[in-house]
């Protein structure tokens, strides 16, 4: 996926879809719709803020011209921070997969205090479905290398690092300065 298409966008929201559908109407049946103003604007901050900073910005999407990302995930999002072309750090790995777990818990949580036991079960359900097949059908071709979720493989991944120099010459620094770091202790 190194070149932005549509269909990669309508692809990632078609496997979300089941798990926003059993989410939104599971709140809404167990009484809790008025929360999902709550969901909506955890979303906006985690997608268009903090995750746009911990992990968006390490992607080679983010380094292209204009101040909106064109990504098949994120797209549309405003560019606030600077490109960050080095691996993401433990600390940045450690929120983004928080996060991920409020956005997917939130809802399903709500849904089974409500009672809705079975609309809570076709969203974990659901929810467990579009992790598979992100990782298998998405993060296995997406560019941003240093996301916990990326299992390009190796030998694609040394390749694209060799023919894009700013990337590849800050991945070489952080290796070079895991190691140093490893070799003092």
């Amino acid at each position: 996926m190194c070149r932005y298409q549509l269909r990669d966008t309508l692809h990632f929201f078609m496997i979300i879809l089941p798990f926003f559908t059993a989410s939104v109407g599971g709140m809404i049946m167990a009484g809790f719709g008025w929360w999902l103003f709550g969901w909506l604007g955890y979303m906006l901050f985690f997608f268009f803020v903090w995750e746009a900073r911990i992990l968006c910005s390490h992607c080679p999407y983010w380094a292209e011209e204009g101040r909106i990302l064109h990504c098949h995930a994120n797209y549309g999002v405003i560019k606030l921070w600077r490109y960050h072309p080095e691996p993401m750090s433990r600390s940045e790995k450690v929120q983004f997969i928080i996060g991920v777990l409020i956005f997917l818990l939130y809802p399903l949580v709500f849904t089974a205090v409500g009672g809705q036991y079975l609309l809570a079960g076709i969203g974990l359900v659901s929810a467990a479905s579009f992790g598979y097949l992100l990782y298998s059908e998405i993060c296995n071709r997406c560019v941003n290398f240093s996301c916990p979720l990326n299992n390009v493989p190796e030998e694609v991944r040394k390749a694209y690092l060799e023919k894009n120099s700013v990337m590849g010459e800050a991945w070489k620094k952080a290796d070079k300065g895991d190691q140093e770091m490893v070799s003092r202790y």
